[in-house]
């Protein structure tokens, strides 16, 4: 599974004040925990009003760039931002989002176009986030229409089905998972994505809910998801689900994470310290 790592993101509190400071240390900080933790992707979202946004997300784009050479997840639904952030990408990055909203969707996907996008597809429109899997089914389908019509693949489209709290409805988790097992039926080409943190807002012990729903959702079919790659315990979990579903040829991933110390007992200093001299000696 591919991750897009979402720490970047306005609207997180160190993240507003980094940004409003223009503390790049901080936020070049962040870019290589996440590029070090595995992340394929960097989510960068600023988050700030409409008449600051373009300067703030290129300020976030040339301030993360500076720092790592993974792609980067333009997170906006301002196209004068998106057009202002494109301007200093140095790779084509992933654009979140478009959606089923005729607004959003006539701003974002001509710019995504013109640039050689890949995008994120919200599965909502102007009325909202329906509440059954049918309806989101009938919202992809016609973003599929408009963006095929528009001449992008379906590999280049990434939907995201939407989960939503399961502290308001208990069925929230099940019919994102119905949602993701439609779309990859009918459209087997594109990619699924996931935004995982919404899933558990509003209870206890919302790490052990992401990660129990990451590996559901990746057992019916998602292969990426914005999460925090850094959470050893939800990167613990990816590695056990993709062995277990046969998707680490070999084990190969596993066992290479669990040599790096990705997953087991964390080490002591001088523990790994000691495993690392008997590994350089046995090599």
């Amino acid at each position: 599974m591919r991750i897009i790592g979402e720490k970047i993101n306005g609207t997180r509190k160190q993240v507003a004040a980094a940004i409003a400071g223009r503390d790049a240390d901080f936020i070049r900080s962040l870019a290589r925990q996440q590029a070090e933790a595995g992340a394929h992707w960097l989510d960068v979202n600023a988050g700030t009003p409409p008449q600051r946004e373009p300067e703030d997300l290129t300020w976030l784009v040339q301030t993360v760039q500076a720092a790592v050479q993974l792609p980067l997840c333009l997170d906006s639904t301002n196209p004068q931002a998106l057009a202002a952030a494109l301007k200093e990408v140095k790779r084509a990055p992933l654009i979140n989002s478009i959606s089923g909203e005729p607004a959003r969707l006539e701003g974002i996907l001509p710019i995504a176009i013109e640039h050689g996008c890949e995008v994120i597809a919200l599965a909502m429109d102007d009325r909202g986030i329906a509440t059954t899997a049918e309806a989101r089914l009938e919202v992809i389908r016609r973003l599929f229409e408009a963006t095929r019509r528009a001449g992008m693949r379906d590999s280049g489209v990434y939907i995201d089905p939407l989960v939503m709290t399961v502290a308001t409805n208990t069925e929230s988790a099940r019919i994102t998972l119905d949602v993701i097992r439609a779309v990859r039926a009918e459209f087997p080409d594109a990619h699924v994505s996931l935004g995982l943190s919404n899933v558990s807002f509003g209870l206890p012990a919302r790490a052990l809910i992401n990660r129990t729903f990451l590996t559901l959702a990746l057992a019916a079919g998602i292969d990426t998801a914005m999460i925090d790659p850094t959470d050893r315990e939800l990167r613990a979990a990816l590695f056990a689900a993709e062995l277990l579903l046969g998707q680490d040829k070999h084990c190969l991933g596993y066992v290479r994470a669990y040599r790096a110390g990705l997953l087991g007992p964390v080490k002591a200093p001088a523990e790994a310290k000691s495993a690392g001299q008997k590994a350089g000696a046995a090599s």
